[in-house]
């Protein structure tokens, strides 16, 4: 069996095919089902959670306090095609909107979003560096963000040393750190396209990709934003090692902007310049290494009860009709 395929088999991440078969098939139900039992399941879902968590997660998702109207190039929510846009973007966002009469009305902006739009507008990711409450956060693209993994190793059975995995491209910022440790017996850093333009122009290591379990005998796992987050981040702090990165300047679903550096995650300056001396003092204090995986492995179980998503889905896009005067 050739590397190639290995990966595509155990890589760890979610099985496309089987995203691609559960989200065609409910898609393929008539709407009207949907629409009848909103009111019910908001219900019932209502008396299965906490109402104070469901709510701040909500508000927290869509910001929207004054209500406005949206400008008269706002689509119809049943106007929204497969064919043209990202297929895991069209179910996902479909999954929430088949619930609503189809007439109502929205903005998206679908793909790796960092910029603010003038109008309340439905994305998959926003910038926390700026007033973002004209971009409303769904669980899009949640079959390749969304990763849950099992982790049989403990921090302190894993070897002391970070490793980091990504596509460089344009990404200066993994492309600085590619180049500060390509050298460093202490991590493990290369671009994931071998012989790639990219690779070689920005460091001497590429190397072909590891699957998610490779990455766990590793005791740091770098979280390097990309076009927006880094994609890697729900998946590491759901396992035993422990997330390193600075400070996420973009978020999505999972609620980035929340996370506390020594609790959730170690953070490092932008430069990378005080890595090895992060993980020189957690290595040396295991307990607190291990608060954190503990802190962020419980913040991870929080995104797990696929019903109490839907349910803060639902309230989310009722909320942006409300406050758009629908």
């Amino acid at each position: 069996m050739n590397t190639t395929l290995q990966y595509k088999l155990h890589s760890g991440k979610n099985s496309k095919a089987a995203y691609y078969m559960q989200a065609a098939l409910r898609d393929m139900l008539p709407d009207k089902l949907f629409r009848q039992r909103l009111e019910g399941e908001l219900g019932r879902c209502a008396e299965l959670y906490d109402a104070g968590y469901i709510q701040d997660r909500v508000d927290y998702y869509c910001k929207l306090k004054t209500p406005t109207t949206l400008c008269a190039d706002a689509e119809q929510i049943g106007q929204l095609q497969r064919k043209g846009n990202p297929s895991t973007y069209y179910y996902d966002s479909r999954e929430a909107l088949q619930w609503f009469n189809p007439q109502l009305l929205w903005h998206y902006l679908f793909g790796d979003v960092r910029e603010i739009p003038a109008e309340p507008t439905v994305v998959k990711s926003r910038s926390t560096e700026t007033d973002n409450t004209n971009s409303v956060l769904l669980k899009l693209d949640r079959c390749r963000h969304f990763v849950y993994i099992h982790d049989h190793l403990q921090p302190e059975e894993k070897e002391d040393r970070a490793i980091f995995r990504g596509h460089i491209g344009t990404r200066e910022n993994r492309a600085l750190f590619c180049r500060m440790f390509a050298d460093n017996p202490r991590v493990d850093a290369a671009d994931t396209i071998p012989g790639s333009t990219e690779g070689r122009k920005h460091t001497s290591q590429s190397k072909p990709m590891m699957s998610f379990y490779e990455h766990l005998r590793f005791r740091y796992i770098m979280a390097l934003e990309g076009n927006d987050v880094a994609s890697n981040l729900k998946w590491i702090m759901s396992s035993h090692s422990v997330a390193v990165m600075p400070k996420p300047t973009c978020e999505t679903w999972f609620m980035e902007g929340r996370l506390q550096a020594g609790v959730h995650y170690v953070e490092i300056r932008a430069d990378f310049a005080d890595l090895e001396e992060k993980m020189d003092y957690y290595s040396s204090h295991m307990e607190e290494l291990k608060a954190i995986v503990d802190n962020a492995n419980r913040y991870v179980a929080q995104f797990r009860d696929w019903r109490r998503e839907r349910y803060i889905a639902l309230l989310v896009m009722q909320k942006y009709f409300k406050m758009t005067n629908q």
